[in-house]
């Protein structure tokens, strides 16, 4: 059997990832044990984009959300020269990566040209510039597109026929109806669009220095890839807008190698010459593979600016809610996801209002408040939200036989109220998708996942062990492994399971999971049910609240 010995001594793999607020890098040895790190905060590093979490909202029109392009390309410059004195470049024999997914890219006609004959004496930001039919990137947080939303379901005989074909119905801001839009409202941008891009492949496309294909992991978040058959969909292509095929290039398993990497980072940062670019993907997938999430009764909760809860499972039985996208790491396999816009900056706006804008005092709230807070259940939606597709606003209810015991504090019952939704929500919704119930064990992830009074009360409403990783940051060290597994593939010219990288040695890595919380005992499972029973109450309120509001 292959082991670890497989990956050659002093190799080191490069793991990045472009995610909505930062990018960040990730760097193994060929023991898979991580050797260095860094981030770039596009906030407070680059400051002169002037971004509030690495994003802009457009006043003028209602839920548009969308991030300068140009941005990705200074910070992954800024993001090398630091990571620079901490390793070797010329070590690293394979780099992958890691986008938000869904935000797009539209370089204009004449780009490759440009891309494919970068001078390494000048930076990138000052040779892309000017590459780009526009200079904004709708990005996952954008909701300006229901209109499309509807006329691309409409088109295929509805929501759940979309759904069926692409693995999930028509979400505002996955990239098929973000294109329709640009088509409808820019028609100019549209004709002068050479390539479309993820962010995922346009990062890849900078270090190949040619566009690189999108892969069928991240193309599952478009609306516009056929999920069984892992092609574009014409009819779906033919619903979005006219000669959409050509702009998007052809899909790659996301194991592939995109290309060696350009002469440009040979050059500039002295990267080995035949250094691999193993296919980017979305930061959910690589996630999942950073998580090493291979059993189906196992969960992953990832606690960022999105939260998401994902699996994974055999076989796509896509439905009107959730997602089903290619399994990243399993060729055969699938993962499947339930996303939620208002994450940590819903739980730090919540945490700014009641606790001082401080975590210890948010905590302190948190574990003093009794469980079930009385009854209190609170819908919190700085953004307009995916799951449950309510608008920004704010609802607070008090479900009667609940009140045995509760805070006479409002600022701690609202702490409470926050997480406690929230996960309410996640664990209503997963059973709803069907995902295990209970989970075997969840692996939390994220920023949030650090958080251990956050972590205490998802073992208690999910009723399971709650397991942490190494670090918080799952997508760029799942990058850095995937990099390290598609060098294998080409290595030994063919599909190899990933595990084989780490079976019998996850505990001496970086990868193993350590308990963070244990199942809870005789007294947690008689809490369990009457989570459940708050939980079905939640859902029946959310149920009404979309009936009368709901964005969909």
């Amino acid at each position: 059997m292959v082991g670890r010995s497989s990956l050659p001594d002093g190799a080191l793999f490069l793991g990045l990832d472009s995610s909505t607020q930062s990018v960040k890098a990730t760097v193994l040895s060929n023991e898979l044990i991580i050797v260095a790190s860094e981030t770039v905060n596009f906030d407070s590093e680059l400051p002169h984009y002037k971004t509030e979490g690495g994003v802009y909202r457009d006043p003028t029109d209602d839920g548009r959300i969308y991030s300068p392009t140009i941005m990705w390309v200074e910070a992954l410059e800024l993001l090398l020269e630091k990571l620079k004195p901490k390793i070797n470049f010329s070590k690293v024999v394979a780099v992958s990566g890691s986008g938000q997914q869904h935000g797009s890219v539209y370089w204009k006609k004449g780009s490759q040209a440009v891309l494919s004959s970068l001078d390494p004496g000048k930076s990138l930001v000052s040779q892309l510039k000017d590459a780009f039919s526009t200079m904004d990137s709708p990005i996952w947080m954008d909701s300006s597109t229901t209109k499309q939303c509807r006329e691309v379901e409409n088109a295929v005989g509805g929501a759940l026929e979309l759904s069926k074909l692409t693995g999930s119905r028509a979400y505002e801001r996955f990239t098929g109806p973000q294109i329709r839009k640009i088509y409808q409202t820019a028609p100019h941008i549209y004709e002068n669009t050479e390539r479309i891009s993820l962010v995922s492949s346009f990062m890849a496309s900078i270090l190949v220095g040619c566009y690189a294909s999108i892969d069928e992991t991240d193309g599952a978040g478009m609306n516009l890839m056929d999920i069984n058959k892992r092609t574009w969909s014409k009819a779906v292509l033919e619903a979005t807008a006219p000669d959409l095929e050509q702009k998007l290039g052809n899909l790659a398993p996301a194991c592939a190698a995109a290309g060696r990497i350009s002469s440009y980072f040979v050059e500039r940062h002295q990267f080995d010459k035949n250094c691999f670019v193993i296919q980017w993907s979305g930061d959910n997938p690589n996630s999942l593979a950073g998580l090493t999430l291979n059993t189906p009764g196992d969960l992953a909760i990832s606690l960022g600016t999105s939260d998401t809860v994902f699996g994974i499972t055999a076989e796509a039985k896509p439905s009107l809610e959730g997602h089903v996208f290619p399994n990243p790491v399993e060729p055969d396999g699938y993962m499947v996801m339930l996303c939620y816009k208002n994450g940590s900056l819903t739980r730090e706006d919540v945490r700014n209002q009641c606790a001082e804008k401080s975590w210890d005092i948010f905590n302190n709230y948190l574990e003093k408040t009794p469980p079930l807070n009385g009854g209190r259940l609170g819908f919190y939606y700085k953004d307009h939200e995916i799951l449950p597709p309510l608008p920004v606003g704010f609802h607070r209810y008090i479900v009667e036989n609940f009140s045995d015991a509760s805070s006479d504090n409002l600022k701690e019952c609202e702490v409470r109220a926050i997480v406690e939704g929230q996960m309410l929500s996640m664990r209503g919704h997963a059973e709803r998708f069907g995902m295990p119930n209970p989970p075997k064990r969840i692996i939390a992830t994220g920023g949030a996942s650090s958080n251990e009074s956050i972590l205490k009360l998802i073992a208690k409403i999910f009723g399971c062990p709650v397991f942490t990783v190494e670090r918080p940051d799952s997508a760029s060290l799942g990058a850095a492994l995937r990099a390290a597994h598609g060098w294998l593939c080409k290595e030994e010219g063919g599909f190899v399971p990933i595990s084989r990288m780490y079976t019998g040695n996850l505990e001496k890595t970086s990868l193993g999971a350590k308990l963070a919380v244990p199942a809870p005992g005789d007294e947690g499972r008689e809490l369990l049910k009457k989570y459940t029973v708050l939980m079905k109450k939640r859902m029946e309120i959310e149920r009404r609240l979309v009936e009368k509001i709901g964005r969909a």
